[in-house]
């Protein structure tokens, strides 16, 4: 069991309904800086290949 390598997908879509007025369809909130200076999609990247 612990040969099997772990590969991490991100999935984003929807209507950005949730977070409006900031989230929109030109400015989906994985790009939104929300919390610190990276975007949510940043900090979701550095959680799961940490540098």
């Amino acid at each position: 069991m612990d040969d099997i390598p772990i590969c991490p997908i991100l999935l984003a879509g929807g209507t950005g309904s949730l977070l409006w007025p900031l989230s929109r369809t030109l400015m989906p909130k994985q790009f939104i800086r929300l919390i610190g200076n990276q975007t949510m999609l940043q900090q979701t990247l550095q959680r799961i290949c940490p540098t």
